[in-house]
């Protein structure tokens, strides 16, 4: 399987993205599951027929895309292939000396946030995302080489990496998150998201409250084939401050509010572009218990 998987590696965007977006047609035909939760969710948020449709096809060029970002070999740049919009946000949060959390959620090419950032500010202050082992032996050879990069470090969903995160935010660092992935129970909140209540990490906004670090977002837009030949590049990563009213409700410390403005933040963002967000993905679903749950905070024992 990581035969196939590095062989795909080496295959341009403009066939992987055409056999991705099969694979999503497929995927949406074979689960009846997929399609009531994709358009359940995109109808609470009143998208388009037209935009459903293009999510569907996004979902599967996003997992078509993966071969070349985790595979590409360590000396190859992202380079030209990526453009920045407002990376001056990043600059201003960087200079303030306490830290960043870099926030992707599962919007457009959200792999690539974290590998342009180390490529471009790695030198001045390096990245530690959170990730939860892959299951899979293949697998997790793969995501080790794609997610261990000059400047890109990485922290197991443990109680020892949240504890190696706050370390890295109070020397300064910055932290790669995905603020809509569902925690597990004990570590996150009822929030309202699109309205709807999610169960919402708590850990982002308890990090920024320790440390005075800022929030970022971070969204990675994929190019279509006409784009990408216009703007000679593959994908744009966006970059915008934390809203006033999440910094507020971040500096008041309440878990509560601040789950609820992470999400208000989050909803503008993803309405940015809102064809390519997984829609399909079950934000809504219970969590669960697991090696992070405990019966006192984990950023608090770790401070």
């Amino acid at each position: 399987m990581s035969r196939l998987f590095f062989l795909l590696a080496r295959w341009p965007l403009g066939v992987l993205h055409p056999l991705g977006a099969a694979l999503g047609w497929i995927t949406y035909a074979l689960s009846p599951s997929y399609r009531r939760r994709l358009k359940a969710h995109t109808d609470q948020v009143g998208l388009s027929t037209s935009q459903r449709w293009s999510a569907v096809a996004h979902a599967g060029r996003m997992v078509a895309e993966l071969p070349r970002l985790w595979a590409r070999p360590a000396g190859v740049m992202l380079g030209d292939r990526v453009r920045w919009t407002h990376p001056e946000v990043v600059d201003q949060a960087l200079a303030k000396g306490k830290g960043v959390v870099l926030l992707s959620p599962h919007l457009g090419c959200f792999e690539i946030c974290a590998q342009a950032y180390a490529e471009r500010f790695g030198a001045q202050q390096p990245i530690t995302a959170l990730y939860r082992p892959a299951k899979q032996a293949w697998l997790a050879g793969i995501l080790e080489h794609a997610r261990n990069r000059e400047h890109l470090h990485t922290a197991p969903a443990t109680l020892s990496g949240v504890r190696q995160l706050l370390r890295a935010l109070k020397s300064g660092q910055t932290l790669g998150m995905l603020p809509d992935q569902v925690p597990p129970e004990g570590m996150g909140v009822w929030a309202p998201f699109f309205g709807t209540p999610a169960y919402t990490m708590t850990m982002v906004t308890k990090l920024a409250y320790q440390t005075g670090a800022s929030l970022v977002w971070l969204r990675g837009e994929r190019l279509g084939f006409w784009q990408r030949r216009k703007v000679g590049a593959d994908f744009i990563v966006h970059a915008q401050a934390a809203g006033a009213a999440l910094a507020e409700a971040v500096r008041q410390g309440d878990p509560a509010q601040s789950a609820a403005a992470l999400n208000r933040d989050m909803e503008a963002v993803i309405l940015q572009c809102p064809q390519q967000y997984l829609w399909g993905y079950n934000r809504y679903k219970q969590p669960k218990a697991d090696m992070l749950t405990s019966t006192a905070s984990p950023t608090k024992d770790a401070a």
